[in-house]
């Protein structure tokens, strides 16, 4: 997706109230995406395909990840504390479960 740096940077601006319309990614096809500590907190990702991408260290706090496509995808870090996961395929491997549940 061409664009992705820009709707991220937007995104960004509209958690600090910058902004009017948050990130929606729904149904992008971001395979291979490198999303490695990005804030996505709250952003629509609903049907996004993210097989493979780098999602380390990304926080995903209240995202909607509905129906999003998440194998294969490194999880290492990442939080998805309070998001919608309803229908996404995600393999739980302990890695995952500890992305899920709450961070110290």
């Amino acid at each position: 997706m061409k664009d992705l740096k820009r709707i991220l940077k937007d995104h960004k601006l509209w958690l600090g109230g910058q902004k009017e319309t948050k990130a929606d990614l729904s149904r992008a096809n971001l395979c291979w995406a490198d999303l490695s500590r990005a804030d996505l907190r709250l952003a629509n990702l609903s049907g996004t395909d993210l097989r493979g991408a780098n999602l380390s260290e990304a926080d995903f706090r209240g995202a909607n990840l509905s129906e999003a496509d998440l194998r294969g995808a490194n999880l290492s870090g990442a939080d998805f504390r309070g998001a919608n996961l309803s229908g996404a395929n995600i393999r739980l491997t302990p890695e995952v479960m500890k992305a899920l549940v709450s961070k110290s």
